[in-house]
């Protein structure tokens, strides 16, 4: 092993978080390529339907209360690869044209800190109509320092003080990846629990996610009264833990509060934050607390401290809402710092009916069970599904071949309700550099179906993405298309060009020869 073992380090000063950094900096988005960095949890089409609900309860409850005119600004943090953004986008926009009601106009801001994020979501294609409409922009964002947003479609800054409506943050997976305190709570003592890095010799230096992946972390206790003065910003939180706390090591999002201090700042009105993580509200699941792992994954990733901050947020008058059971992979809460918070009641019932209720982490908990019972599944319970989780392009892959098994008992009806959810959620994908190929196993079950037009256009979608020569059961696939289509010219070029990839293939050739006679 090496690294400068004799230094200690402040944890949320360790060479971790530039670690970090240069990571997200030098991938941008191919961060998230092929789930590197995880990202479904939090960007699937479940959680972006209960987000776009709590916001439109929002701007109904401010349509209410006569604000209509003013824009209300909605911020992503830590916006990542953009799929969350578009699922919440396109659900939010079909929430209001049906409703027809009188809102208040809104922006949606995407942000994060590469450069590079912000350049690949400009020329993102699943992005673009929501530019040109007026209600997209973009923003880097630094949440170590930054006191003001910088739009980059509508060339404006926004400073403090400068937004007439409450500003609304999103943020998943947000408040585990910036720096934290660490602090270690026994007998009724606060200790800075610094910690130095050792990382193997073999560890690429250039390549910061190497270095992360290889890095053993090791603690060490330094008493700190300072966080026990009456005059430390948040004593109130630190004497909770003194007085309920043995043994405990606790993150403490320091950056975190004093990132939302900063961006409370561009409102006269307050914020409400929309927010989800692995991370703990009840001070109980803090005590007895191991010191943190990192949890490596291209990135690494913490616990977040939801305790600290929905204790800082309340003392100030703020009303937070978590679920009353509990979690099992991500904790949803929508916290309103806000005068009267009580008044916003289509907001909180956004949060009861699409989180409480039955939410994002009860669906995640769900379709891991419904992952390995596919085989025992009939095609009308794998809709079923389908249709809960907003037609996911994800659920999709996983059951497609299950769903051709199934299609010679399948039903006109079923039949209909699957070419039908195959469109919705084309019209929902958002496209990312994934292992699995969409538009094929969608043109290839349509085949099947013998919904030649609809399945043509999937594997020309299909071929015209991927450089490589298809499978000549794709071509051929293609050539019977045409071939009921009428186009009996292109039908015998896909069948010439699948008997040159397998020109031992006897059906290829008796296609052929059947098309060369006519």
């Amino acid at each position: 092993m090496t690294g400068n073992e004799g230094q200690h380090y402040r944890f949320s000063e360790a060479p971790i978080w530039e670690l970090q950094r240069a990571y997200y900096e030098e991938q941008g988005l191919k961060a998230w390529n092929n789930d590197q960095v995880p990202q479904y949890i939090t960007s699937n089409p479940m959680i972006a339907t209960a987000y776009a609900e709590m916001i439109f309860g929002f701007l109904q409850d401010r349509a209410g209360q006569g604000h209509l005119s003013e824009t209300v600004t909605i911020l992503e943090l830590g916006a990542g690869a953009g799929r969350l953004a578009f699922h919440i986008l396109k659900k939010l926009c079909e929430i209001i044209d049906y409703a027809g009601t009188p809102l208040p106009p809104f922006r949606y801001v995407m942000s994060d800190l590469p450069v590079k994020n912000i350049t690949s979501w400009q020329q993102h294609p699943s992005l673009l109509p929501f530019v040109e409409q007026g209600i997209l922009d973009f923003a880097r964002f630094d949440a170590v320092q930054d006191t003001e947003l910088y739009l980059v479609q509508a060339k404006l800054s926004i400073k403090p003080g400068d937004l007439q409506q409450p500003l609304l943050l999103v943020a998943n997976y947000f408040f585990d990846s910036i720096p934290q305190e660490l602090i270690y709570v026994d007998e009724g003592k606060i200790f800075e629990c610094e910690v130095s890095i050792q990382y193997s010799a073999d560890a690429d230096s250039d390549n910061p996610s190497d270095v992360l992946g290889k890095i053993i972390p090791q603690y060490h206790y330094r008493r700190a009264a300072n966080y026990e003065a009456e005059t430390y910003t948040y004593h109130d939180v630190i004497a909770l833990y003194q007085q309920k706390l043995e043994d405990s090591h606790i993150l403490f999002p320091v950056v975190g509060l004093t990132c939302l201090e900063r961006l409370a700042r561009l409102s006269k009105e307050g914020f409400v934050l929309l927010t989800a993580d692995k991370g703990d509200h009840r001070i109980e699941n803090w005590e007895f607390a191991e010191p943190p792992e990192l949890i490596h994954h291209g990135s690494f990733s913490l616990t977040a401290n939801y305790h600290a901050i929905q204790h800082v947020l309340e003392q100030k008058g703020a009303q937070s809402l978590f679920t009353t059971h509990h979690y099992k992979n991500l904790n949803i809460g929508c916290i309103l710092m806000l005068d009267a918070p009580m008044s916003y009641t289509n907001t909180r019932l956004g949060y009861k009916r699409f989180v409480e209720r039955f939410g994002p982490d009860d669906f995640f908990s769900m379709k891991e069970w419904g992952d390995h019972q596919l085989d025992a599944m009939e095609i009308q319970q794998i809709l079923v599904f389908w249709r809960l989780g907003g037609y996911d392009a994800e659920w999709f892959i996983h059951s497609a071949e299950r769903i051709s098994e199934l299609l010679p008992t399948a039903s006109d009806e079923e039949m209909l309700d699957l070419q039908q959810g195959i469109r919705l959620m084309w019209t929902g994908y958002y496209p990312m550099v994934q292992s699995y190929d969409l538009s094929l196993d969608a043109g290839l079950l349509l085949y099947e179906m013998d919904k030649f037009e609809e399945a043509l256009a999937y594997l020309e979608r299909s071929m015209h993405v991927n450089s490589e020569e298809p499978l000549a059961s794709v071509l051929y696939s293609m050539a019977i298309c045409n071939y009921e289509l009428g186009a009996e010219g292109a039908a015998l070029d896909y069948a010439r060009r699948a008997f040159a990839v397998e020109p031992d293939n006897e059906v290829v050739l008796e296609l052929i020869t059947a098309l060369s006679e006519d």
